[in-house]
């Protein structure tokens, strides 16, 4: 299963000409494409896919969403998925 879970952006630089940002979704951080939404700032909350910020999110309902995801057990199953894959793709300019 493949969640657009919600995350805070928490740094961003350009890498290549295109936007990026490391976004932490509770404490697992995770490389992230701003190229959909290059507007985005340090501090707002986005759902991701994939590797790509997809929509702008409140900090309210990035929050339910996140409580929802785990009250049902869902959470934990996607950030292992992030944890797993993090490690090969997050690495970025000091």
């Amino acid at each position: 299963m493949c969640l657009g879970i919600p995350g805070k952006i928490i740094k961003i630089w350009d890498e290549s000409g295109t936007r990026m940002a490391t976004v932490d979704f509770g404490g697992t951080t995770k490389k992230v494409c701003l190229a959909y939404l290059p507007d985005l700032e340090i501090g707002e909350y986005t759902i991701v896919h994939a590797g790509f910020a997809l929509n702008r999110l409140d900090e309210e309902s990035a929050n339910n969403t996140l409580k929802m995801f785990a009250d049902l057990g869902l959470l934990e199953e996607e950030l292992a998925g992030v944890q797993a894959s993090a490690a090969d793709e997050h690495r970025e300019p000091a």
